[in-house]
């Protein structure tokens, strides 16, 4: 599905349904440098199950018009038009590590707008290793590669994927293929420069659900758990033997977790 928002074309996936406005909205935000693609699973679940999903591609990702937006804050007032453009008054909201970073900014800002917060592999901050940031902005492969492996725990590395097609090493490779690597330098930056998690999660007034990876070395344990400790009416779940890359990795599990949490906080029609 193609739309307009701030008069930029965005692309969306919806799940593999059309997009009704008589269902309850979902928006589901992806990660540093990545697409709607790392959601094929759990929207298609949503989608038919009496929800009308949208798995963005953030502006310059995927399918989306650019310029990449160059800030956590910025791409939070973002998903707030998203919301608006589409013709909603309210949406939950599910993100991925640099969207948990905007998810939790935008129901800060917008709380009126925000019915649920679902945060997989989240934290306060995510401080960008120096040389890390630097090959990603110079658009030198070999960020991707570090990026993947880093990204994914023991289960990760091996065979027998749940998502067809997204074993991490292909995953990278699509970045790769799409001339992307600059655009996740420029997430790098902005996740590296964002500063007011913490402050941003003490306003966040909305049930929210914390899915954490115990060997998650991008977005460690004790970090999303400290965030998710400053948000009120919060809970946790934890994926035991599961890196960073939870939407992938336990793919299942994840989904699981969602389904229980969504449908209780912002029940389909």
């Amino acid at each position: 599905m193609k739309f307009k928002v701030n008069n930029k074309e965005v692309y969306a996936s919806t799940g593999g349904q059309p997009f009704d406005k008589e269902k309850p909205l979902l928006i589901f935000v992806h990660g540093s440098g990545l697409s709607h693609i790392t959601w094929v699973l759990q929207t298609r679940y949503f989608a038919f199950h009496g929800y009308s999903v949208l798995a963005i591609d953030l502006p310059g990702h995927g399918a989306s018009e650019g310029p990449p937006l160059k800030s956590i804050e910025d791409m939070a007032d973002w998903i707030s038009d998203v919301i608006s453009s589409v013709g909603y008054e309210e949406a939950s909201l599910i993100g991925h590590s640099q969207g948990c970073l905007v998810l939790i900014e935008c129901a800060s800002r917008y709380p009126e707008k925000i019915k649920s917060l679902s945060l997989m592999g989240g934290a306060s901050a995510i401080p960008m290793n120096p040389e890390l940031l630097s090959l990603a902005e110079d658009g030198n492969p070999k960020a991707v590669e570090l990026m993947m492996d880093w990204a994914h725990g023991p289960g990760g590395h091996f065979g027998g994927h749940p998502v067809p097609g997204l074993h991490h090493i292909n995953l990278g490779a699509t970045i790769v293929k799409n001339g992307s690597v600059k655009v996740l330098g420029v997430d790098f930056r902005a996740c590296d420069n964002y500063k007011n998690g913490l402050e941003a999660a003490k306003n966040v007034k909305c049930p929210t659900l914390n899915i954490l990876g115990n060997k998650d070395k991008m977005c460690p344990l004790k970090e999303g758990i400290r965030l998710a400790q400053a948000i009120d009416n919060s809970e946790v779940e934890i994926i035991k033997n599961c890196g960073h890359m939870i939407l992938l990795e336990e793919a299942d599990q994840a989904l699981a977790a969602l389904k229980r949490f969504v449908t209780e906080n912002h029940p389909p029609n």
